[in-house]
């Protein structure tokens, strides 16, 4: 097998530093760009698999001489990964912003599948262990099973997006009063969502206000999530919404 990956860019390129793909015998898995640019990759990782050499960096100018008009450059690193050998392993940490993820229930699991596929790194928190996947997180990914978890919120990533969805309202109001605290203190988390209906969210607010936060301070608080519009109950369907409202903030 082959490991084809985006090692660096210039000007304006299909995808980003990280980008890989893998090729095999059996086919291709993962994209570089497309177009004539993967298609070359694809034909010089084949070429490499029956038999002939393998450069380890290729620089690409996506110029008329590649059939492309993109008009930057493109280098890709070529790697071959020996049999058994962890693809996982060799594959970079995602880039992007940091999402703390509280509540493993079945939202929880739609979020983390389809986040994925998109440039976050994941930090997924829940008092049940058996609540997570049995397969190994994505490469990047922290899981943690945490008693409380509010506790957790002091040690989330700066500039993290946070969403709440665990499994009982008393657990969710702990861990928004945790944030509402640390932004108090270091005002760095970037969002902070909840999950649940309006009526929720009053009851919330309510009992934040007897908890001494201001208006100024609650406010932070998005709920209910997802971006307007959005209509379903599904658990994708929500896990579509609140994850374009991510990708939405500000760098």
């Amino acid at each position: 097998m082959i490991l084809v990956t985006v090692s660096r860019t210039a000007g304006s390129v299909p995808r980003e530093v990280g980008a890989w793909m893998t090729v095999a015998a059996g086919g291709v898995h993962g994209t570089v760009g497309g177009g004539h640019l993967e298609f070359d990759a694809i034909a010089r990782a084949r070429a490499a698999l029956s038999g002939g050499g393998l450069d380890d960096e290729v620089r690409y100018p996506l110029g008329p001489s590649l059939g492309q008009c993109c008009g930057g450059v493109v280098w890709l690193q070529f790697r071959r990964v020996a049999a058994g050998e962890d693809v996982a392993g060799l594959l970079p940490a995602p880039a992007g912003r940091p999402l703390a993820l509280f509540g493993a229930g079945h939202v929880g699991q739609a979020i983390a599948h389809i986040a994925r596929d998109l440039p976050l790194a994941l930090h997924w928190i829940d008092s049940r262990q058996a609540q997570f996947p049995a397969e190994p997180p994505a490469r990047g990914w922290r899981q943690e099973v945490c008693e409380q978890p509010a506790d957790a919120v002091r040690d989330l990533a700066p500039g993290s997006a946070v969403l709440v969805m665990s499994h009982n309202h008393a657990e969710d109001f702990d861990i928004v009063v945790a944030c509402l605290k640390r932004q108090r203190e270091r005002q760095d988390l970037a969002f902070i969502g909840l999950i649940g209906s309006r009526t929720k969210w009053a009851s919330f607010r309510q009992r934040l206000e007897v908890r001494g936060f201001a208006e100024a301070e609650w406010r932070q608080v998005v709920c209910p999530i997802g971006v307007p519009g959005v209509a379903g109950k599904q658990p994708a369907v929500i896990a579509v919404a609140v994850l374009a409202q991510i990708l939405a903030l500000p760098a």
